[in-house]
């Protein structure tokens, strides 16, 4: 099971694409002591991988304190990261407080066009070079890209500097229209350019010894089952099943691109939050609507519940309406 904490709503960035709308820090965000308080709640639950993201988390003073609390408590602390405030001191500290991965955005292989997008100069330069500051305090990270519709045909080639920099993964993560990205929905990938570039994403795997995994874009389960190839993966959309994101001043929401508050920590234990919300207990019914409800795939894939929300006035078990699978009967 995975969790995504939002640390912090500071930011040094101001990216067109950000749920979050990430840039100053929030008022009222968790303070140390909740925040260990939240880690003990999110170990009680059942959780695992514990992603600390933001904002940027690494403007938080005490993210080195809060990655040891984690591990000492079990969790696997890894981070979403725009990866430009890592030093070397920084991620030497960071794996020695049980850190066991950055990711690390970046968007193009045009340095230019990546720093236009993160609103930011010399974004796409301070992001490599906190990559090889990880390499080098033997830190792993792994890239992560946004995809749209200006820069999913280089998608092989930032997979290719992934492997040349020693990335142990691409994540691709498909743009869902959330925060500000509303204002650049027109800039995401329709049916037809979706199942073409996931198929694309699957068939690079076979070439090479890295991890590919697209996020929010669950139909890529699907394909790779049709092609026969085998991944780690379970599921497609995990949101309310085995993943959910809390924000920085406790709110806890189904995903990151569901904007929909089902409780705060500071007055309900987040495992209690978890186990009992109907919107959760909902979600896991599996008990779509149209096409992804009548779907073969549908344990497999499940569709993007947040996608499927936007595009149907906030009906989160509607279908997702950027599959070209709709309409099969299924289980």
């Amino acid at each position: 099971m995975i969790i995504s904490w939002n640390t912090t709503n500071a930011c040094n960035m101001y990216c067109d694409h950000c749920y979050r709308d990430a840039g100053c820090k929030a008022e009222e965000e968790l303070n140390t002591v909740e925040a260990k308080t939240l880690l003990e709640q999110i170990a009680r639950a059942g959780f695992k991988i514990m992603i600390f993201s933001g904002g940027e988390p690494l403007t938080r003073p005490d993210i080195v304190e809060l990655v040891a609390y984690a591990t000492s408590l079990g969790l696997r602390p890894v981070f979403g990261t725009n990866g430009t405030l890592i030093t070397l001191d920084l991620a030497k500290q960071l794996k020695a407080a049980g850190a066991m991965g950055m990711g690390i955005s970046l968007d193009s292989m045009n340095a230019a066009r990546h720093n236009e997008f993160r609103r930011f100069p010399e974004a796409w330069e301070g992001a490599v070079r906190g990559m090889r500051n990880c390499r080098e305090a033997g830190l792993a990270f792994q890239i992560h890209t946004t995809v749209m519709d200006w820069n999913s045909h280089e998608l092989e080639a930032i997979t290719d500097f992934a492997v040349a920099e020693g990335a142990v993964a691409h994540h691709f993560f498909f743009l869902v229209p959330t925060g500000r990205a509303t204002s650049i929905e027109a800039e995401s990938l329709r049916a037809e350019a979706y199942e073409e570039t996931l198929t694309r994403i699957l068939q690079k795997q076979k070439e090479v010894p890295i991890e590919l995994k697209p996020t929010c874009a669950p139909q890529f389960m699907r394909i790779a089952k049709q092609m026969d190839l085998k991944l780690r993966f379970g599921r497609g959309c995990l949101a309310g099943t085995s993943y959910c994101i809390i924000s920085p001043r406790g709110q806890v929401q189904p995903c990151a691109y569901l904007n929909m508050p089902l409780g705060d920590v500071r007055k309900t234990p987040f495992d209690e939050i978890w186990r009992n919300n109907e919107v959760f207990q909902k979600l896991r019914t599996l008990d779509y609507q149209g096409g992804c409800g009548s779907c073969e795939y549908k344990r497999a894939c499940g569709g993007c519940r947040a996608r499927a929300a936007y595009y149907h006035e906030g009906d989160y078990m509607a279908e997702e309406p950027w599959c070209l699978y709709h309409g099969r009967k299924g289980e």
